[in-house]
């Protein structure tokens, strides 16, 4: 089927097309206008921003933590429902099906979920198979795990430990590699309670900054598109800017993503102690190139925080509201289950104005990431209020005349005047995180890109714009006209495939019959396991 997207405002920074126009679709494929062809199907496009289909590189999504806070906050389902025999996890409100068609509504077309357990990967696909319409990706959690340790501890080569993430990345089906805390959950087995950058795991004798840098090494060498995605020591304490500064530093010249940056910018000024950090962060980015960064912007109301970083998850326990609260301390990877209600007041308000201020400060849009860090910040849905407050200096100070004035004294976002265009919104929700993740496909409205497409109504009211698009398309369907769900599709998750050395292979399943009594077997699992036709795509790792 041929497809014509008539007559509207083109915002395409990748291939510099910027101002009005018509967009073709072939089938699944965005395609040159044709010659001498008439469109099956015209969609008018008048009075609309077109964009590529948005992509969040930073939302939890699917996997055990998110089921916890489900099971945890059964208050805040909409309903169940007896289960389907096809779709058995997509019932409770906020669901798996939920999630899909609230991302679809606001224009995204592809979502990825950072923080997979590898031993639970079959479980966190899934999950993810059962959400609707968009495209999925995970990245495999490593840095806290017993092989990894040993082999650090006991100098393993660079090649074995290559080897090792290899093999972790291709048997999860993920399309990259997180560290969460390096070391700390491993050390709170032994009843620590604080982990610094440079602090020891006791029985390993290796530092958190260790092994950040190791994993570092192992995915650049294996040509991994996405840095390293770290989530540095010392989340959510005040003085924490240092221990992200020490990070952003011992980037050296490679590659390195930093989640959520916001909840580090906090600072011990003032009569509180807790203040911003958030300019000296921006300015510590602006001047590491190799540097990327993601926001994890906080909005207020009710959330839930979920981490597989006990350690931090362990301390904020006594904050949790409503009072409940989920913490396991797992194989290599822990989590827990915090809910949270970001109020209006002192310590809400700088916390909201330090995601601003990064996100104003940093320079380069191709290097910052909008995120909620969902739901830990606030819900994914919050988007479209944030990108208003982006974009229009009025927002932002209408909203911050109802916050504490003593706490925004602590911030500089009164003095920051930058208003986003749509240019800078589309590099930083659709370019860039494509860029980041090695999507050649997506990203961009260039011939031969794939048909993910999102159409906006412009208006005065951007997050009205931004929350209900006037047309989604979806590999070549409509699945989203005036804000409602029209068409239900399964998407695929995207992985790297990266091939698994023989010999690590054979000293792994040595490892788990030893460790657990159990195959290799256990923690792999065929793609037949999904049951769809093409539940993966894959992409290329770097040459």
């Amino acid at each position: 089927m041929l497809t014509r997207i008539k007559g509207g405002e083109i915002v395409d920074p990748v291939n510099g097309r910027l101002g009005k126009g018509d967009l073709w679709i072939e089938d699944e494929t965005i395609v040159e206008a044709p010659t001498g062809r008439r469109a099956d199907r015209t969609i008018d496009a008048a009075g609309c921003v077109v964009m590529a289909g948005a992509i969040d590189i930073h939302s939890h999504i699917g996997g055990g933590n998110v089921n916890t806070a489900r099971l945890l906050l059964p208050e805040h389902h909409a309903a169940h429902a007896p289960r389907p025999a096809e779709t058995p996890l997509s019932n409770a409100g906020w669901s798996t099906f939920q999630t899909g068609c609230l991302y679809a509504k606001m224009g995204f077309t592809t979502v990825v979920e950072p923080a997979m357990s590898p031993g639970s990967a079959l479980h966190t696909h899934l999950e993810l198979a059962d959400i609707p319409i968009i495209d999925k990706a995970t990245l495999a959690i490593l840095g806290n795990d017993d092989f990894l340790l040993s082999m650090i501890r006991d100098k393993a080569s660079s090649q074995m430990i290559e080897d090792y993430v290899a093999w972790t990345v291709s048997s999860s089906r993920a399309l990259g590699v997180k560290v969460i805390n390096a070391g700390a959950a491993a050390a709170f087995k032994e009843n620590v309670r604080t982990f610094s950058l440079d602090d020891v795991v006791p029985s390993y004798g290796v530092s958190s900054r260790k092994i950040v840098k190791t994993l570092q090494a192992a995915v650049t060498k294996l040509g991994i598109p996405h840095p390293l995605h770290v989530h540095c020591n010392n989340l959510g304490a005040p003085g924490a800017a240092d221990t992200a500064a020490a990070t952003i530093a011992a980037a050296e010249g490679v590659p390195l993503h930093l989640a959520h940056l916001q909840f580090y910018g906090y600072g011990t000024e003032g009569k509180r102690r807790f203040s911003s950090e958030g300019a000296r962060l921006a300015e510590l980015v602006n001047s590491t190139s190799e540097v990327t960064i993601d926001i994890g912007q906080v909005m207020f109301g009710q959330t839930v925080t979920i981490s597989s970083d006990v350690m931090r998850q362990f301390t904020s326990r006594g904050t949790a509201s409503p009072k409940k609260t989920v913490i396991f301390d797992g194989d290599g990877n822990g989590g827990g289950i915090v809910p949270y209600r970001y109020r209006d007041d002192f310590y809400g308000s700088v916390q909201w104005a330090i995601g601003l201020e990064l996100f104003l400060l940093i320079n380069d849009p191709w290097r910052v990431f909008f995120t909620t860090d969902h739901p830990n910040g606030a819900p994914f849905t919050a988007y479209p209020d944030l990108f208003a407050l982006l974009m229009s200096r009025d927002a932002r100070n209408a909203a911050a005349a109802n916050l504490s004035q003593k706490a925004l004294a602590l911030t500089t976002l009164g003095s920051i005047d930058r208003e986003y265009t749509f240019e800078e919104i589309a590099i930083m929700t659709r370019a860039a995180p494509a860029k980041l993740l090695g999507l050649k496909d997506r990203g961009h409205l260039g011939a031969g890109a794939l048909a993910d497409v999102a159409v906006y109504r412009k208006g005065k009211d951007i997050a009205q714009m931004f929350r209900e698009a006037a047309f989604v398309i979806k590999n070549g369907e409509v699945v989203v006209e005036d804000g409602a769900i029209k068409n239900y599709r399964w998407g695929r998750a995207l992985r790297l495939n990266p091939p698994p050395d023989k010999a690590m292979v054979r000293r792994l399943e040595a490892y788990h019959q030893d460790r657990y009594g159990l195959s290799l077997d256990w923690f792999d699992f065929p793609d037949s396991a999904i049951r769809r036709d093409e539940p993966f795509g894959e992409v290329s790792c770097n040459a």
